[in-house]
This record gives C-alpha cells, structure tokens and sequence, in this order.
C-alpha cells in the first residue's frame, strides 16, 4: 500500500461538503467543554420553543431514548426543568433554568466565534454564513415531510 500513488479520485462537491461540516461540527463542539453536541442540540430546542421531548426527538431526528437520556442528564445539571401538562398526564413540558439560559448563551458565544473565525478564513464570509441559515427551513421541510410520511 502505498501513500501516495493510491490516492483515490477527487470527491464530489456533496461529498466535500459532508467531510467539510463533520470537521465543522468538531470545531464547533470542542468550543466548549461545559456541554456535549448531543445536549446542546437539545437545550437549543427547549430554547426554541420545542417544550415536548417527542417535538425535540422528531425535530431533531433523534429517538426518544436518546432525547429522554439527554434531558434527564439536562435536569440533573440544573439546566431544564420538567412540569407536567395539564391535559395530558404522560406528556411534560420543558423548560430553561437561568442557569440552563446562562449556560446556553455562553456556549452559543463561543460555538459563534469559532464559527466566525472559520467563516472568515473563506472567500466570502458572509456568503457563508448565509448558506448555513438556510439550510434551517430546508431541515425543517424534512422533518416536515418525515412527519406526514411523504418523504421526497
């Protein structure tokens, strides 16, 4: 085997796109050691207004296990609380502690500033930045789709 000439043919633009955000994610996790990818993404959604772990799960697109893990780990640190619904006994709402709310904005401060220092290593910065908004709504019509069983 060797290094050099088994080099294996240029990847798509999709491709590199992919390689490109799983380095992102990396940067943007390793920004703060206070709180996992995994529970940021679900103190985000909390903070979003996705006070049912079943919305953050399907918005998400993760289990429910995976959710309920995270929010008790969330709970326990003091970060979200949990109350119950008043026309569902099996349904809890969440919500952010001031603690959870500081924490959140610190994290997102940081994971910002390494986003920034990132996008402004690029061609077109703003541009960038740009792009990565958008993808939200497209995320969004996904799970949308996923939920009415009429995937694309």
């Amino acid at each position: 085997m060797a290094c050099s000439s088994d080099r294996e043919p240029r990847a798509d633009r999709a491709t590199e796109a992919v390689r490109a955000l799983s380095r992102l994610s990396r940067v943007l996790e390793t920004a703060s050691p206070e709180l996992s990818l995994a529970h940021y993404r679900v103190l985000s959604a909390v903070a979003s207004g996705d006070e049912r772990a079943t919305r953050i799960a399907s918005r998400l697109a993760l289990g429910k296990p995976s959710v309920s893990s995270a929010v008790e780990a969330l709970a326990a640190r003091g970060l979200i609380v949990r109350s119950e619904v008043a026309d569902d006994q099996r349904a809890t709402c969440l919500g952010l502690t001031d603690d959870g709310r500081t924490l959140l904005a610190e994290v997102e401060a940081a994971m910002s500033a390494r986003l920034r220092a990132v996008a402004e290593r690029t061609a077109s910065p703003v541009a960038l930045l740009d792009a990565l908004v958008a993808i939200q709504p497209a995320l969004d019509s996904i799970v949308a789709e996923r939920k009415a069983g009429t995937r694309r």
